[in-house]
């Protein structure tokens, strides 16, 4: 038996909501989609495909709660199920707005359900908008991309990108989280290979890691670490800096 920590704490109790949507290899045969059946197994997904998870959302609060400025609004793009909303509502000034942005209706309903259980009674708003064609951000001292962009079609990043800068508020900050692939391709194949041998200690199968690859590989493409920074400069950002790195996964912060 291998000695080797997990990353995340398993989940074996939870059966119902355990992520097995590529144990069978037709799944593979779609593109990966954001519907009512991955809504329903996301945060087991998300914990168990994602290495330091957990700490990327703490160290996002942290980032975020020295940016955040009543009076403005924070966005998340990309919300997902709500995680991140509801790790940053007890960080977070009342008076900052809290906007979740997401293009399907089946995770956003389950973002509304976790976000209702909120302590703090904030209000949260919700909406359903594509990042390809609408300009949603403004008045924004934080804007939150965990794991987003990569789901952005390169041909629109760099309006994504430049639609965030404009909505954000001078020394506002974008915090972005994303999945790379690497130029070098000797390091990439290694890293690639660490995350896969990551994914098995988390339960999944050879079988479950190929369908699911096979399944995202037109729709989620990353970019090389160089390729997002210079996004990011082209944008307008002033002050761009790396604050979290395992292998082919990286956190960035972009200040307006």
């Amino acid at each position: 038996m291998s000695n080797e920590p997990k990353l995340h704490p398993g989940r074996a109790g939870q059966d119902a909501d355990r992520d097995r949507l590529f144990e069978n290899a037709e799944t593979a045969t779609n593109d990966f989609r954001f519907d009512q059946k991955t809504a329903a197994v996301f945060d087991d997904m998300i914990n168990r495909s994602v290495p330091f998870y957990d700490e990327m959302q703490r160290m996002t609060g942290e980032i975020a709660a020295d940016f955040a400025v009543p009076g403005s609004n924070l966005f998340d793009l990309g919300c997902a199920t709500g995680t991140s909303l509801v790790k940053l509502d007890p960080l977070i000034d009342s008076g900052v707005r809290f906007v979740g942005i997401d293009n399907s209706e089946e995770m956003l309903g389950k973002a509304r359900q976790k976000l209702s259980a909120c302590p703090s009674g904030r209000p949260f708003d919700l909406l359903v908008a594509d990042l390809h064609q609408t300009q949603v951000v403004e008045n924004a001292s934080v804007v939150v991309m965990n794991l987003t962009l990569q789901f952005i079609r390169p041909l629109y990043r760099e309006r994504v990108i430049r639609n965030v800068f404009d909505g954000l508020n001078d020394q506002g900050c974008l915090i972005l989280i994303e999945k790379l692939t690497l130029g070098d391709s000797l390091f990439n194949r290694l890293f690639i290979r660490y995350y896969y041998d990551m994914k098995k200690r988390q339960g999944y199968s050879e079988s479950e890691i190929a369908n699911k690859r096979e399944a995202l590989e037109n729709v989620l493409i990353p970019y090389r670490p160089e390729e997002n920074r210079e996004l990011l400069a082209n944008a307008g950002f002033r002050h761009i800096e790396e604050f979290f790195r395992w292998y082919n996964f990286c956190g960035m912060i972009a200040v307006k």
